[in-house]
């Protein structure tokens, strides 16, 4: 075979590698790894802000209910919706006491607005009825109210725009007798279950 017998040879041109870059491959993944962190978190910032907060309970005033240290979730639906708190709700609220050790607090609603709060003989009367309070441990007794309260002249109705709240534990716990009632605007949220300690998760 001669020259002129052989094939014509054909050349491939210069084609440019498109493939993406490692960096850019890397870059990439990583924006795309900080999208879903940022829906993770808007969603759970809206979860937080709009549906369930965690509450860590500071005292004892609880107790035996609520321990020291008991992780909670308080939800704020019912706040959102614009619907009251009622009697017997355990809510988590802002200290009405801004100088307090504890700027958030945990207690009992036990009257709301309009309603007439006395003790008698220990016992808590709610517009002249007693209440029933089997998760309560020692007696109800008045406590001397704070300067920025002012003295409280039982029976005691409650003003509108308020609550009044209670610990559990009657005989350890600072709260409407001794710091007022509660104003609604304060209100976080209304414990309703305990996810720590295992030992004690469920529903409050």
């Amino acid at each position: 075979m001669n020259e002129y017998d052989r094939p014509p040879q054909h050349f491939a041109p210069n084609v440019r590698d498109t493939r993406p870059s490692k960096f850019k491959i890397f870059l990439k993944n990583f924006l795309e790894w900080v999208g879903v962190f940022l829906i993770a978190f808007a969603v759970f910032a809206l979860v937080r802000t709009f549906v369930m907060a965690p509450f860590t309970v500071p005292s004892g005033s609880m107790e035996p209910t609520i321990h020291v240290g008991d992780n909670v979730f308080a939800q704020k639906v019912t706040l959102n919706l614009g619907q009251d708190v009622e009697v017997g709700d355990i809510v988590v609220f802002k200290n009405v006491e801004p100088s307090a050790e504890h700027e958030t607090l945990i207690k009992r609603v036990v009257a709301t607005e309009g309603q007439t709060i006395e003790f008698i003989d220990g016992v808590v009367y709610v517009d002249g009825v007693p209440l029933d309070e089997p998760y309560t441990v020692g007696t109800t007794y008045e406590l001397v109210p704070t300067d920025s309260v002012g003295q409280i002249i039982y029976p005691y109705t409650v003003p509108e725009g308020f609550i009044w709240v209670m610990g559990d534990n009657r005989e350890n716990s600072a709260d409407s007798r001794y710091f007022g009632p509660v104003p609604k605007e304060n209100l976080i949220g209304v414990a309703f279950f305990r996810y720590w300690p295992l030992d004690r998760i469920g529903v409050l």
